[in-house]
């Protein structure tokens, strides 16, 4: 949010873009037994929680950054989702030649062989954003059962990068139920997988869908998809998102 706040300081235009324009919207009554949750979303943030007593569902989530580098020259500076874009870079760097081969769906991030449906001026090469509900989403790439336990180890760090924002216990309860369905985990990349390169990743499972993407300006001038615009979402596939399927577990 106060990435938001910068922005709007780079294009003098603080008045609709800053760290508080965001929408609230509260669903229910808090109660520690009753279910409930909020929602949180506007400019690269969209958070949606659901609690119903100790069990807590925070899903869908989008969050992004244009540009990625707070530079003020103060104690705020920082340089946001490196860890994902790091942790993702080094799994795909540590596969063979063979398996990075048929883990890249396209060469190119928009690439001549992709069909029109495969990006969208919004959303670029996220499959999962906005709109799309319970998607029916192939998979692609590679499966994770081929990697050895170094490279499960990354997958698992990328993985943990994305669900840093849930508390301990729910953030632990979570990484163990997606390490359970690793055989049936699978990574596909589009772009390269050199230090400096572009790219887009997505991890997908029963339980997981995970999608990071390097992109185009849209405020700041760059045609070509850049390092210092990034999208990310977060998914549970098979209808837990929005805490559905625990809801409907609890109206039984």
């Amino acid at each position: 949010m106060d990435a938001n706040q910068f922005l709007g300081e780079l294009y003098d235009l603080t008045n609709i873009m800053n760290r508080w324009s965001f929408h609230f919207m509260l669903f229910g009554e808090p109660s520690a037994t009753q279910p409930w949750g909020w929602n949180i979303y506007g400019h690269h943030v969209a958070f949606c929680c659901f609690i119903t007593g100790r069990q807590l569902v925070i899903a869908p989530t989008f969050m992004g950054v244009e540009p990625n580098v707070i530079a003020r020259g103060d104690e705020s500076d920082c340089v946001l989702f490196t860890e994902e874009e790091q942790s993702g870079l080094a799994l795909m760097q540590s596969l063979s030649p063979e398996q990075q081969a048929r883990a890249t769906v396209y060469q190119q991030m928009e690439d001549p062989l992709m069909p029109p449906e495969r990006f969208n001026f919004a959303d670029q090469r996220h499959l999962a954003g906005a709109f799309q509900d319970n998607r029916v989403i192939p998979l692609e790439g590679i499966c994770a059962a081929e990697f050895d336990a170094p490279q499960r180890a990354r997958l698992m760090q990328t993985i943990a990068a994305f669900l840093d924002f849930l508390p301990d216990g729910p953030r632990q309860a979570r990484l163990k139920q997606i390490e359970q369905h690793l055989e049936s985990t699978w990574w596909s990349w589009i772009g390269g997988c050199g230090k400096d390169d572009v790219f887009y990743y997505r991890i997908q499972s029963p339980v997981v869908l995970l999608e990071f993407d390097h992109h185009s300006g849209m405020w700041l001038t760059n045609e070509e998809p850049a390092r210092f615009h990034i999208h990310t979402i977060t998914r549970i596939p098979n209808g837990n998102d929005y805490g559905k399927a625990l809801l409907m577990q609890y109206q039984k």
